[in-house]
C-alpha cells in the first residue's frame, strides 16, 4: 500500500470554485450551492483506496453529526477511471448509497479541481469557513489501515467544533495520509 501525505495548501487560502457532475443526484454542482451556512469540509477521495475504505463509516458519521450544525460536506473524486476503472461515476453513486453519504460525491472528470486545490492523496481533507477561507487541511485522525488506532475524526472534529464556537483553529495540523491521486497520463 503506497503512503503518499497530502501537500497542506496554505491556510487562509479561498476555496477554488468549481462545476462538477454529483454521481449521487445525477446533476452537476457548483461550490456555491453545495456550501455550508458556517463551513464547509471538502474532501478528496476515491472507491479503491483502502485508506479511505477504512475511514468511510467515520467520514459518513461526521457528515451526519455536523451537517445540522451548519457545516456543508463534499466529497470529490479526480482519479484516472481509464487506468483505475473501480472509480467510475457510475460505480462512485454505489459507493456513496452503500457508505451512506449524505453529502454529494462529485466526479472531477479533467482533475483540474484535484489541481487547483494542490490534492495529493485519497483521503485529503480541507476544511473551509463560512468566507471560503481554508481553516484546516490534514488528517481525519491518526488512524490507518492496520495500525490498530481507532477511526475517531479526532482532529477534523476539533477543527469543526473549533470553527462553530470561533475559539482558534491551532495551526499544528498533521498532513492526511493515502493513496496518491491516479493522474492521467498526458
Amino acid at each position: 500500500m503506497a503512503r503518499t501525505e497530502s501537500k497542506m495548501l496554505a491556510l487562509g487560502t479561498k476555496a477554488p470554485s468549481f462545476s462538477l457532475w454529483d454521481t449521487v443526484s445525477g446533476t452537476k454542482l457548483d461550490l456555491q450551492r453545495t456550501t455550508g451556512t458556517k463551513g464547509t469540509v471538502i474532501m478528496f477521495i476515491c472507491n479503491h483506496c483502502p485508506f479511505v475504505k477504512h475511514v468511510n463509516p467515520e467520514i459518513s458519521k461526521l457528515a451526519k453529526d455536523y451537517q445540522a450544525k451548519g457545516i456543508g460536506f463534499i466529497a470529490i473524486s479526480s482519479n484516472d477511471i481509464v487506468n483505475y476503472p473501480q472509480d467510475n461515476p457510475e460505480l462512485m453513486k454505489i459507493t456513496a448509497r452503500e457508505a451512506g453519504y449524505t453529502f454529494p460525491y462529485l466526479y472531477d472528470d479533467t482533475q483540474e479541481v484535484a489541481r487547483a486545490y494542490d490534492a495529493a492523496c485519497t483521503p485529503d481533507f480541507y476544511l473551509f469557513d463560512a468566507a471560503l477561507k481554508l481553516v484546516y487541511r490534514g488528517q481525519l485522525d491518526d488512524s490507518r489501515p492496520e495500525n490498530g488506532i481507532p477511526v475517531t475524526g479526532k482532529d477534523l472534529r476539533v477543527a469543526m467544533d473549533a470553527l462553530l464556537t470561533g475559539n482558534p483553529i491551532t495551526t499544528d495540523q498533521k498532513p492526511s495520509i493515502g493513496c496518491n491521486i491516479k493522474w492521467k497520463t498526458k
